[in-house]
């Protein structure tokens, strides 16, 4: 039995998205929220990858102490990363994006957490 060939660049069905083709942009941590507030480079970065049909957010922090690093977008921020400005230029030209949540676990950086010790599902210690 033979599979017909697909082309990249054909329409995919996903759920209920139809996407402008199949290529995926993978997230990309660009450092680029100052103050954890998204801002119109980061909407301009996306808008300029929406050749992509679906595109991956940088990682969103899921919680004010779990920072691995500065300026990187929380979740609190979604409504305006994912409604806002990002999603609004991403839309504007027929792609989808998907926000990447994250947790550095026992990596997070002891300076961004708030005076409070780092969360992990284990109490092995990170090595490094």
């Amino acid at each position: 039995m033979t599979v017909p060939a697909v082309s990249l660049t054909s329409p995919l069905e996903l759920g209920g998205l139809t996407l402008k083709n199949r290529f995926v942009l993978a997230s990309l941590n660009r450092d680029r929220s100052p103050d954890t507030v998204p801002n119109e480079l980061n909407a301009e970065y996306y808008r300029q990858r929406t050749t992509a049909g679906f595109l991956l957010s940088e990682a969103v922090m899921i919680k004010p102490v779990g920072s691995g690093w500065t300026n990187v977008a929380h979740r609190w921020m979604v409504g305006i990363i994912l409604r806002g400005k990002v999603t609004d230029a991403v839309h504007a030209e027929g792609s989808f994006i998907f926000a990447q949540l994250w947790h550095p676990g026992r990596c997070s950086h002891p300076a961004l957490q708030a005076g409070q010790p780092a969360v992990a599902p284990s109490a092995i210690a990170a090595n490094g």
